[in-house]
């Protein structure tokens, strides 16, 4: 294990990799979540020490290792960490898009034995893709404290592809998942075509689209016709510029599929379900699978083991309580950020203007003209040390404060509570956090900086930024 390369920007389908892939005789994609110990995972197989996070999109394009494994070589893909890959951000995008149209010979979808039931959302979306796939249930020692145990047998079975369990940081427990991986790019056999059964509407105006995309893509090397006909009709156009340009097809310009696409919507329309409607039952009807499945193959020491973190997060996220002590959050950083960071701030500005007396007495010592003082000291010197001495105090108080939020859970759950009121200026609540800085005196180039940590899609942050001269800040008034 140890040849690697990385590569830069967001395009997975890249040369890089296709010049990989003609050394390799077998491709592997890793996805997950984020947070569940998928880069770890990668890391272990391959040999690569690439940075581990905790915040969301970490991997923001992609890493590649090859390995060796029984005589055969591997490149092995870590994609973006996603919770979907219905394409709602950048990193859903980049990983939608390897799976779908990046031809991998396995797809290792690492999930989280804590938590299953949200992880299984992804695992069912990528089996709706492709069935050529290996489910890494990691962090099973953390399972073991919480008193979890998950049925791997029992799991596989619901869901008809090879399951495996690791701990991750411990490479002996990944000898088994590296075998599963060979064996199912070995033998290739996929008898077993996965499905997830929608309502009945649904699968009528589902298999009214397939039949006329089944006519005109027969000569096509992407088989999964039932996928691209329940993006057709969800009307994603993202998707859809994806399928057509990997196709190289024009679907939406096909007659036929055009006449198909609207006999099904018209179908849902009679049944009364609308386009919204449409995402939101299929939406639910994952997240019903997942659950149900969930619920079969786990089982708790104690009932009560969550629930701590149940509560807490009733009263974090409730209508009622959530937006008030968020407030209150706010506030209290808010308050020891800005009165906090006028002591040191004072402190600072009377050590720059000690050292500016002193530059002063030692250019006018050797005599230098009033200009070069006046260009140096004055401007140059004068400028930099009140930067330092206003900007300084408070990010070292500010960012402190908001990384403990974050370790503590507390910040998705502030995106959370905003992103209602967000989405009516068609943005999300993930830019709330950003506009926090405003207020603290912090520059536009360090609020840059801290969108990128959140904002992991490119017009998020364009409208983030724009939005921030418009915000008031404590030096304006």
């Amino acid at each position: 294990m140890g040849l690697t390369s990385s590569s830069t920007g967001s395009n997975l389908l890249s040369k890089d990799i296709e010049f990989l892939k003609e050394k390799c005789d077998f491709t592997i994609a890793i996805a997950g979540n984020p947070n569940v110990g998928k880069s770890t995972v990668f890391n272990s197989l391959t040999g690569l020490h690439q940075h581990t996070g905790n915040w969301p999109g970490k991997t923001v394009s992609n890493a590649m290792g090859m390995t060796d494994y029984k005589c055969k070589s591997f490149l092995l893909v870590d994609i973006p960490g996603t919770y979907s890959i219905m394409s709602n951000s950048q990193e859903e995008e980049i990983a939608r898009d390897y799976i779908c149209f990046g031809n991998p010979d396995c797809t290792v979808i690492v999930v989280d034995s804590t938590c299953l039931e949200r992880n299984l959302n992804l695992v069912y979306q990528i089996l709706e893709i492709t069935n050529k796939v290996v489910v890494c249930v990691n962090l099973l020692d953390e399972a073991k404290k919480k008193g979890i145990e998950i049925d791997l047998d029992k799991l596989s079975a619901k869901l008809g592809v090879p399951v495996v369990g690791t701990i991750a940081r411990k490479k002996k427990t990944l000898k088994n998942l590296m075998n599963t991986i060979f064996d199912v790019c070995s033998t290739n056999t996929f008898t077993r075509s996965f499905k997830i059964e929608y309502p009945d509407t649904i699968e009528k105006s589902i298999e009214t689209i397939n039949e006329c995309i089944k006519d005109v893509l027969t000569d096509k090397k992407f088989y999964n016709y039932r996928w691209i006909s329940l993006k057709l009709l969800e009307g994603n156009k993202k998707i859809i510029s994806s399928i057509e340009n990997y196709l190289n097809v024009k679907l939406l310009n096909n007659d036929e599929i055009q006449n198909a696409l609207l006999k099904a919507k018209n179908l849902l329309e009679n049944n009364g379900i609308d386009n919204s409607m449409l995402k939101d039952k299929i939406v639910s009807t994952i997240m019903f699978n997942s659950e149900n499945t969930s619920l079969n193959v786990t089982k708790y020491k104690t009932s009560d083991y969550n629930k701590r973190n149940t509560i807490i997060d009733k009263i974090l996220t409730s209508k009622l309580t959530g937006i008030p002590i968020m407030i209150l959050f706010f506030g209290i950083i808010f308050w020891i950020t800005i009165t906090g960071a006028n002591y040191p701030s004072q402190i600072l500005s009377d050590f720059f203007n000690f050292i500016e007396g002193k530059l002063v007495y030692i250019f006018e010592e050797f005599n230098s003209p009033n200009w070069l003082i006046g260009v140096l000291v004055y401007g140059m010197y004068r400028t930099l040390a009140w930067v330092v001495a206003v900007m300084l105090p408070p990010m070292a108080i500010f960012f402190p404060l908001f990384t403990i939020l974050e370790d503590l859970g507390y910040l998705p759950r502030i995106a959370f509570n905003l992103d209602g009121f967000f989405r009516k200026a068609c943005t999300s609540g993930k830019q709330a956090l950003t506009m926090c800085m405003g207020v603290t005196k912090l520059d536009f180039f360090i609020i840059s900086l801290f969108v990128l940590h959140y904002l992991t899609d490119l017009p998020g942050f364009l409208q983030t930024t724009n939005i921030y001269y418009f915000i008031s800040c404590k030096y304006y008034f």
